[in-house]
């Protein structure tokens, strides 16, 4: 083996004694610098160290809070957004319930219409056993009336019943609207304080389920079982508005567990006021349950194993995956009470410290807490970010009506965030150790340099660990980029090239990172883009009107004369057409037969359309009623009914009236009154007579008292006549050209088709109308009635 120039030294030192002691004071003065400077040179290498792991951990930190605060706001507006189309539902219904109390009239008169109609009649059964009445299954949805609104086994009190007969028109609406907007698991009707009478929908075993579940809940006033406080919220609510806690009336439940479904739901209750605005009127609900909001939370993806939440302000956790329920540290417990389970979940009841003591961020801010907790026996680091959402009115039981902001979190354990930067400081701990045992060795081993190359030695390794620092500076200022020059193999370069390393998985990283938050952003601007466009959808779709003119065109169409009703009228043949411009025409049309006579009336409300069809309704009603109870006399007939329809007019402040007339048959001859259009007689031998209405009645429900402007006009109607009724729908009929149809081409039409049967001709004119029309666009409402004496 060959001797070092070292080993030669220390040989040639032992031939003299002087030259020992030089080379001892030497070896001494060279030990002391030695020391001196490998202390400094260690100190700054540990420094650099420290200082460069800092850096790094400032700059990811930096870059994953912003990165948590972008996402959680996202999902968090998708959240708002959630319930915000919930509460429109909820509001479209209430509206619509609301317009029926303000108009009791017109609530009653429908209840009383749908009892005629066996699939709207409530078949009530009694439970002698339990005290309550229910109606039978298979109808659209359910009624209960409790024990303490009877006023004797099986008998609804007076007042009770009236409100069952009312509320029949929920099972006409409802349908419609459960199957549009938000899964919903059902939607019901509560009536006031005095009469809590309950319609649900869909059907269910209702009051069975209750017996099952609360006990007790038949002897009690349903209000204060099930949510105590809530009614008498409501009743100052109606006198003072600004008490509400939010500037809203609809009431959400906390989420509790459905006792039919066993799903976590949330209620979501409106209320309904009297005329007046001074008390309660009832309320209707949606119940919804947390799928959704359950699918939003989980869907949420950060690194491998974070997850999301979402809790109430007070920390009760709704929804979380079982992974996260464990690593909160907090497990399901019910909580019962006022007649519902609801789940507590509470983070204050965690079994980790940081957990219980996170607080609700101020609204429209999101915080960032570094927690601790066990999992494995193991203790682990974890990022919470937390959000509160939009505020809505919650009641909770004990606790009443309050401001409640529900809170979304985001858990990530820190060991994912910071896997690189734990890599980074492990290599660049190993590389420092490397270089202290470098440092002392060479200390031992060149205690014969001289102070020159210790310093050059020195100044080397310093340079290194400068430029490495450096690099670390650069890199907290997002300069993934930085890269530190590495040469040779010693320590320094291994630090050298760890940080390289480590700088490399910082970029690939970021923009990994980087690539998921954009990933993420057109993910969620899509979501965003669909549910702008369901939502405009919907506003431009118009639910609630079109629920409302929905079912006035059913009604509408269902008082209209049968062609059973019409082919049983002897001496004459009845035939008519009737096409409304909009859903709800404003035409009216109607045949009234009793022994010896029959009352044929025609009319036109002013405009068309949902308005204009209730008082054609109620003109209808009338008409039938004053037949029914005997009046006979043209005059007298006309009087009262405008009477009757001016009242309700001026009731509804409404601008509508209409041109009506009347035409009565008995003996052989017709008995003409009111004002409305031409009449146009048809003889059998093809002569046509044209009476003219204008002096024999005045407009429907503009003046109070008509009398002294109705009259009628007597003509003979023998077999094979014919007369023709009409509205202005169909002289004012345009073709392309702007052309109206006229009374000329309609008598021309019909002298034409005069011989045939009542039927055919209505059927034949018709024909001609349409083909005057063309493809033009139909204005007004078009009605047509056909009389032909047999």
């Amino acid at each position: 083996m060959t001797a070092t120039p070292v080993q030669d030294t220390m040989k040639a030192s032992v031939l003299t004694s002087f030259r020992t002691k030089f080379i001892a004071l030497i070896g001494g003065a060279v030990l002391l610098s030695s020391l001196l400077g490998g202390g400094v040179a260690l100190w700054n290498v540990q420094k650099l160290s420290d200082d460069a792991s800092a850096e790094i951990e400032s700059g990811l930190s930096k870059a994953t809070e912003q990165y948590l605060t972008r996402y959680i706001d996202m999902t968090a507006q998708r959240a708002d957004m959630m319930f915000e189309r919930t509460f429109d539902q909820v509001n479209t219904l209430a509206q619509f319930s609301q317009r029926l109390i303000d108009q009791p009239e017109l609530g009653a008169g429908l209840g009383k219409f749908l009892e005629g109609y066996p699939d709207y009649q409530d078949q009530m059964e009694f439970n002698a056993e339990k005290n309550w009445l229910q109606n039978r299954s298979g109808e659209p949805g359910v009624i209960s009336v409790w024990g303490y609104l009877l006023d004797g086994p099986g008998r609804m009190r007076p007042d009770v019943q009236e409100a069952v007969r009312d509320s029949g028109i929920f099972d006409l609406v409802a349908p419609s609207l459960m199957a549009t907007g938000q899964n919903k698991l059902q939607m019901y009707y509560v009536g006031p304080k005095a009469r809590p009478i309950m319609r649900t929908m869909p059907y269910s075993d209702q009051a069975q389920t209750f017996d099952k579940l609360y006990g007790g809940h038949n002897e009690q006033n349903w209000w204060d079982f099930f949510f105590p406080g809530v009614y008498e919220a409501w009743q100052e609510w109606a006198k003072n508005p600004a008490v509400r806690p939010v500037d809203t009336d609809i009431t959400v439940l906390s989420p509790y567990v459905d006792a039919i479904t066993g799903k976590t739901i949330v209620s979501y209750f409106q209320p309904l006021y009297t005329k007046d605005r001074q008390d309660v009127a009832g309320m209707v609900g949606v119940d919804i349950t947390l799928e959704q909001l359950t699918e939003l939370v989980q869907g949420v993806k950060i690194a491998e194993t974070g997850f999301a939440f979402l809790s109430q302000q007070n920390g009760n956790v709704l929804t979380v995956n079982e992974a996260g329920e464990a690593l909160l540290g907090i497990k399901p417990e019910n909580a019962t009470g006022a007649g519902v389970t609801g789940l507590d979940r509470s983070l204050a009841k965690s079994s980790f410290a940081d957990i219980a003591s996170l607080k609700m961020p101020a609204p429209g801010t999101t915080s960032i807490t570094h927690v601790v907790v066990e999992k494995d026996g193991k203790s682990e680091g974890l990022l919470v970010a937390l959000q509160p959402l939009e505020p809505m009115n919650l009641w909770q039981p004990n606790s009443g009506i309050a401001a409640e902001r529900f809170m979304l979190g985001f858990v990530v354990p820190d060991r994912e965030i910071y896997a690189s930067l734990y890599a980074a400081q492990s290599e660049i701990g190993a590389a420092t150790s490397r270089i202290v045992q470098g440092i002392l060795a060479t200390v031992l081993s060149f205690l014969v340099l001289v102070l020159a190359v210790s310093v050059a030695v020195s100044r080397r390794f310093t340079a290194g660990l400068v430029a490495l620092a450096d690099a670390a500076g650069r890199l907290t200022r997002a300069d993934y980029n930085v890269q530190v020059p590495v040469k040779g193999r010693d320590e320094v370069a291994l630090v050298g090239a760890a940080f390289n390393s480590m700088a490399r998985e910082i970029r690939d990283y970021t923009e990994t990172l980087e690539n998921r938050v954009a990933d993420r952003t057109r993910e969620l601007a899509s979501a965003n883009d669909e549910i702008n466009r369901l939502f405009d959808k919907l506003k431009d779709e118009n639910l609630r009107l079109g629920a409302e003119l929905d079912v006035s065109r059913r009604i509408q169409m269902m008082v209209l004369p049968s062609v059973e009703e019409l082919e049983g009228i002897p001496y004459l043949e009845i035939a008519s057409h009737m096409e409304p411009a909009d859903e709800v025409g404003g035409d009216y049309y109607d045949v009234l037969y009793t022994e010896g006579g029959v009352k044929i009336g025609i009319g036109d409300v002013t405009g068309h359309g949902l308005e204009s069809g209730v008082l054609m309704l109620m003109v209808q009603s009338v008409g039938r009623a004053l037949h029914e109870r005997g009046v006979d006399d043209p005059c007298a007939f006309l009087e009262v009914l405008n009477r009757a329809i001016h009242k309700n007019v001026q009731r509804t402040k409404s601008d509508k009236h209409l041109s009506l007339a009347f035409l009565d048959y008995a003996d052989g001859k017709v008995t003409i009154s009111g004002q409305h259009e031409e009449v146009i007689i048809i003889r059998k031998d093809g002569t046509v007579e044209r009476l003219d209405t204008m002096d024999l009645g005045f407009p429907i429900g503009l003046e109070e008292h008509i009398g002294d402007f109705v009259s009628s006009s007597t003509l003979a109607f023998d077999e094979g006549d014919m007369i023709v009724l009409f509205t202005d729908g169909i002289t004012e009929a345009e073709n392309e050209g702007g052309a109206l149809y006229g009374v000329d081409l309609l008598i021309e039409s019909a002298t034409r088709v005069h011989a045939l049967s009542a039927s055919a001709a209505a059927s034949a004119i018709i024909t001609d109308l349409k083909s005057h029309i063309g493809t033009q666009k139909v204005h007004d409402d078009i009605t047509l009635v056909v009389v032909k004496h047999r």
